[in-house]
Formats: C-alpha cells, sequence, structure tokens
C-alpha cells in the first residue's frame, strides 16, 4: 500500500468527532446554536502608534476615558478589576452600578486593541447568600459590546489558598458551603479570532506553549502583605497571557493596574505596558516594585533594551 495516500480529515457529525485532523467543523459552527451570538468582522488590520511619552508609563486616572490612547494601539489587555466589596479602594456601587462601571471600561479598552487584539479579565465569584457570578455578568457585558469570546481558563490556586474554615454546616446536609480554590481568566478578541504580527517575534517555548494553552492553571497566589496591596495577582497570571497573546515589542494595557503586576510582566518578556490607576499610592507603590525588578533583575526595560541593541550594533 502507497505511503502516499491523502489524509482524510474529520468533520463534526452528529456523534461529535473524536480526532482533530485537517478537521471541518463549518456545519457545527452553521447551526442555530451560534445564532445572535457576535460574528467575526470582516476588517483590514490597523494599527495606530502610541506617544512615546505615555509608553511604559503608569496614569493615575480612571480608565473610563483613555482618550490618551489612539484607536487600534494596543495589543493585549489584562486585568483584575476591583472588587466591589467594601476593600479601600472601592466604592460602595450596587451590582448595576458596578457592570456599567467596568462596561465603560470594557468599551474604551475594545476601542484601543488592534483588530483581533485580546483582552483577558482575571476576576473571582463573591458570597454565599446568594452567590454573585460576576465571570457570567462580565461575559455577558463583553458578548453585548460585541467582544467574540474565546474561552475561560481556571486558575486553581489551591495549594497557597487560606485554609478557609468557612464549611457552613460541618459534616451536616442542612447548609454545607462551598469552599472556593479558584478564579476566572475570560479571554476575549475584538472583531477576528486571528491576529497580525507584522514580522515580530513570538517568545513562548515549546513547553510553555503546551502548558499556557491549558484551560486550568495551577500556580499560587501572591500574598496581599508581601506586595502591599489588598488583591494583588501574580506575576505570573500577565506573563502566561503576554507570552500566549502578544509579539515581542507590542504593548500592553491593564486598566486597573494595582501594584504593577503586569508591568513587571511586560518588562520581563520585552513588551511595553501602559497602565492606570485612580490611587495615586498604588502608582506610587507600582513604579516603586517595577524599578526594583528592573533593579534586582538586570533586565532592561524595553527601550532601554532597543538602545542596548543600538550601541552594540555601532561596536
Amino acid at each position: 500500500m502507497s505511503n502516499n495516500r491523502k489524509k482524510i480529515g474529520t468533520k463534526t457529525s452528529s456523534f461529535g468527532s473524536p480526532g482533530r485532523i485537517a478537521h471541518d467543523s463549518t456545519p457545527f459552527y452553521a447551526s442555530k446554536l451560534y445564532e445572535g451570538l457576535p460574528k467575526e468582522e470582516a476588517v483590514e488590520y490597523t494599527e495606530n502608534p502610541v506617544p512615546s511619552h505615555i509608553l511604559d508609563k503608569i496614569l493615575c486616572k480612571s480608565s473610563e476615558r483613555m482618550e490618551e490612547l489612539p484607536d487600534n494601539s494596543i495589543h493585549l489587555m489584562v486585568t483584575s478589576p476591583p472588587y466591589n466589596v467594601g476593600k479601600e479602594y472601592d466604592e460602595n456601587l450596587t451590582l448595576d452600578e458596578y457592570r456599567a462601571f467596568l462596561k465603560r471600561v470594557w468599551s474604551e479598552v475594545k476601542r484601543v486593541l488592534v483588530p483581533g487584539g485580546r483582552a483577558c479579565i482575571n476576576i473571582a465569584n463573591l458570597g454565599r447568600k446568594p452567590y454573585i457570578p460576576l465571570h457570567a455578568f462580565i461575559i455577558e457585558d463583553m458578548l453585548d459590546l460585541g467582544f467574540l469570546m474565546r474561552g475561560e481558563i481556571i486558575w486553581n490556586k489551591g495549594s497557597s489558598s487560606s485554609p478557609s474554615t468557612a464549611w457552613g454546616t460541618w459534616l451536616s446536609a442542612k447548609n454545607p458551603t462551598l469552599r472556593d480554590v479558584h478564579e476566572y481568566i475570560l479571554v476575549f478578541s475584538k472583531g477576528t479570532f486571528s491576529r497580525e504580527n507584522l514580522g515580530r517575534k513570538s517568545t513562548i517555548s515549546r513547553d510553555e506553549f503546551l502548558e499556557f494553552t491549558k484551560s486550568v492553571w495551577t500556580f499560587p497566589a501572591e500574598p496581599a502583605t508581601k506586595v502591599g496591596h489588598p488583591a494583588p495577582f501574580p506575576v505570573e497570571l500577565p506573563y502566561r497571557l503576554i507570552q500566549l497573546y502578544t509579539f515581542e515589542g507590542e504593548i500592553v494595557l491593564d486598566p486597573f493596574m494595582g501594584s504593577g503586576q503586569t508591568g513587571i510582566a511586560a518588562i520581563k518578556t520585552k513588551r511595553h505596558y501602559i497602565g492606570y490607576e485612580i490611587n495615586e499610592e498604588y502608582v506610587k507603590l507600582a513604579e516603586k516594585r517595577i524599578r526594583e525588578f528592573v533593579s534586582e533583575s538586570g533586565i532592561l526595560k524595553l527601550f532601554e533594551f532597543e538602545e542596548e541593541k543600538k550601541r552594540k550594533k555601532k561596536k
């Protein structure tokens, strides 16, 4: 038998398809299940430059209006929005007011992302009486804005979670309470699923790609007392998203910069960052932590890295 026999691709059927060889999923996506959901747009790729004076900076203002940023200028948004649960930096908003506030930010994020740019939102659900599924509300609002949802990552932080004793009724079916050891990372695209790279370098390793494309991530949380911010996410979280969804030299936005984790991850991966943060003390904290990271790691900021390369070329 000839070894040159052409492989036959798989196709979606009534019973699903266990294989994925040159898979044709057209019948599935043409089904009524997908009616009413945002669709890919036929748009020409546009990428506008960000003014250099705000690159690698944290702006002390609300991200509800990011007029400093041109349309179609940001490659990736990574953030963890403030939780409206009485922490020192939150206003006491109703759920509808909180969603409306976030939706104003997400609308601006959509404006500034390049076509195919990704928006990644880290969120934890709240309460038990009743439980508030914030991730479901954010998904609903993002779809309403026309974002394409790409999936959700479960961040399993069980190994580092504090040993909660909020079991409800102990060893009884009367009222047992679930103890969350996970958060969500919701992933969306603007307009198109794929993205242009304009010849830029991908920096993700083979092992990282195999690990980061899984839908469950396991790594420890960051202690608030260590960072000095009430709700920091670990640098590992934006690091993975930056490696997976951007190319070297591109721009990462965090509209709720907090303690500067996204900026540190951007420097670590040779990307630019732009952050927004309304609390002046947290801006100072983030800037301090970024300076300390640069000093201790010996990793140069992207501008410094590019200048260093130019100097070496001249020698």
